[in-house]
């Protein structure tokens, strides 16, 4: 079963381009989050320091899909039969628990910051927020390509988008500061990236975590399969079948095919195989094929039990 596809092929960009872009996303990063610190701590802005931090998890989290692409594109070996694409998907992992742990930090600080607010020195605030913004979204724009077909630089992206509709907010509350001097908006600003992060990750960490856990995908259902493969002739039943995701892209099924009297054990393989392929775009099944005297005895549809 290979999984060394290279969807950045695709859209016309190899492997070796999408490192150096991711590279030079890092290095960007790691450069705004050293500057973002020190403005935060010398201008009071919790908010500045916030992004900062989100920040510094863009960086990390670049580094971490930059780390998973590389091991992704080893071929399977003896260690490991199904290869290393599944890499990217436990990197993906990775980066959306660091946001939602990073939210709630960031949560927990606006709520303390509510109660006390602080002088906060708007002009640096603004103008470094500002650069930021500038950073991330050139760093978005570096990545967002490869974000189409790969679950990890998709979270590596939303790290970076969600840091530059950050530093848009932040501008916000650093200007009503320099024009009401309204302290408040700075926790105010905090807590709304903290939820913003957190409604993010929810919606995109579900189908990560299904991945890993070889849930079926949305589409063939368990069912439409069943009935595809049952209409196939020659065919009295399907069971014992699993359909999962080895990968984002990459759909598999196993199954047990119980053959009328006489068939022909390899061409209803040979049918099936196609119907699964060109159907549902499933292009690895294991399929064990059954007659009337060896078939399993009170077989479920799905599973194993």
């Amino acid at each position: 079963m290979p999984h060394d596809h290279h969807h950045d092929h695709h859209h016309g960009l190899d492997p070796e381009s999408g490192d150096r872009r991711v590279f030079v996303a890092i290095a960007v990063n790691f450069l705004l989050t050293f500057v973002q610190i020190i403005a935060g701590v010398i201008s009071g802005s919790l908010a500045l320091v916030a992004d900062a931090i989100h920040n510094l998890s863009d960086a990390l989290s670049l580094v971490i899909a930059f780390a998973a692409r590389k091991i992704a594109r080893r071929p399977a070996d003896a260690r490991m039969t199904f290869g290393y694409g599944r890499a990217e998907v436990v990197a993906a992992l990775i980066n959306y628990t660091v946001l939602i742990v990073i939210a709630f930090y960031l949560a927990v600080e606006g709520i303390n910051r509510l109660l006390d607010p602080p002088q906060v020195q708007g002009w640096l605030v603004v103008g470094v927020a500002a650069v930021a913004l500038v950073i991330d979204t050139v760093t978005a724009l570096l990545i967002f390509r490869m974000s189409k077909d790969s679950v990890n630089m998709r979270a590596a992206f939303l790290h970076n988008l969600m840091d530059a509709l950050g530093s848009v907010a932040v501008i916000i509350g650093g200007t009503l500061i320099l024009l009401y001097d309204w302290r408040l908006v700075d926790p105010i600003v905090t807590l709304m990236i903290a939820g913003y992060i957190l409604w993010h990750t929810a919606r995109e960490i579900g189908p990560v975590i299904r991945i890993l856990m070889l849930a079926s995908p949305g589409s063939p259902t368990v069912e439409e399969a069943i009935a595809g493969m049952e209409e196939c002739p020659d065919v009295v039943e399907i069971h014992h079948l699993h359909l999962w995701q080895m990968g984002e892209h990459e759909t598999s099924l196993e199954a047990h095919v119980v053959l009328a009297p006489g068939a022909a054990a390899a061409q209803v393989k040979a049918a099936l195989k196609g119907l699964l392929a060109e159907r549902f775009g499933i292009r690895h099944s294991v399929l064990e094929m059954e007659g009337a005297a060896d078939r399993c005895v009170d077989a479920q549809p799905v599973g194993h039990g």
